[in-house]
């Protein structure tokens, strides 16, 4: 388990505690941090298998605690997910049958209705187009993600753009129950807001539009 991280110090707890009884069975729980100004670094010190530090940036520190880990699938989460036991349990099941790669479908943690569509529609999209984003929780054979060099070292997207070159090898496991992801970005920006400057940023990629313009676009947030 790689879990890529900068100032997440009120969500990493709650996703490491939900890790525990995995990292008992005996998987491995790694940290990256991209320069933490809080108390992240500290809380994960005494929770975690390996704690490394690298520049900030998502796919680069993904890439190096891939480097380090010894298991034989790499299982990438971000912070603000949450975990049942019973994703765990299919997890693994799913694991013991050596798939190439996969992903969870995801419900987003508000309660109002349109989360709701909206996860729905996030599932819906990435099972027609074998598409995995990284709140999606993908996980993949090492000895695939070294093949294919890991992520790219891009500032956005990397996510979609390793999706498309494990998918011309397999298509992904899509996995239930749902992993919960943080609805933070959502609810502060409007819902149907960022709905639409998300659908925005990844058809100019598709595009052609450079990772490093979008990742500009992606951190000012969606226009007013």
């Amino acid at each position: 388990m790689i879990i890529p991280v900068r100032n997440e110090a009120a969500a990493l707890p709650l996703l490491l505690a939900d890790l525990t009884p995995l990292r008992a069975a005996g998987a491995e729980l790694i940290v990256v941090d991209g320069g933490s100004s809080d108390a992240t670094l500290a809380l994960a010190a005494a929770q975690v298998d390996q704690l490394l530090e690298t520049p900030a940036g998502r796919a680069r520190q993904m890439n190096a605690g891939a480097a380090v880990a010894r298991g034989d699938y790499l299982w990438f989460m971000h912070a603000d997910t949450r975990v049942s036991a019973a994703s765990i349990e299919r997890l693994l099941a799913v694991l013991a049958e050596r798939p190439i790669w996969g992903r969870f479908d995801v419900r987003l943690s508000g309660s109002s209705l349109a989360l709701r569509v909206i996860g729905t529609m996030i599932n819906l999209r990435s099972r027609l187009t074998g598409v995995a984003t990284g709140d999606q929780g993908i996980f993949v054979a090492r000895e695939s993600f070294e093949v294919l060099g890991g992520y790219a070292d891009i500032p956005l997207m990397e996510d979609i753009e390793l999706s498309g070159r494990l998918k011309k090898r397999a298509r992904p496991r899509c996995l239930r129950p749902p992993l919960s992801t943080s609805s933070r970005r959502w609810e502060q920006d409007g819902i149907w807001r960022t709905v639409l400057f998300m659908w925005r940023l990844r058809l100019a990629y598709y595009c052609g539009v450079s990772p490093d313009q979008l990742a500009r676009q992606y951190h000012r947030g969606p226009p007013l």
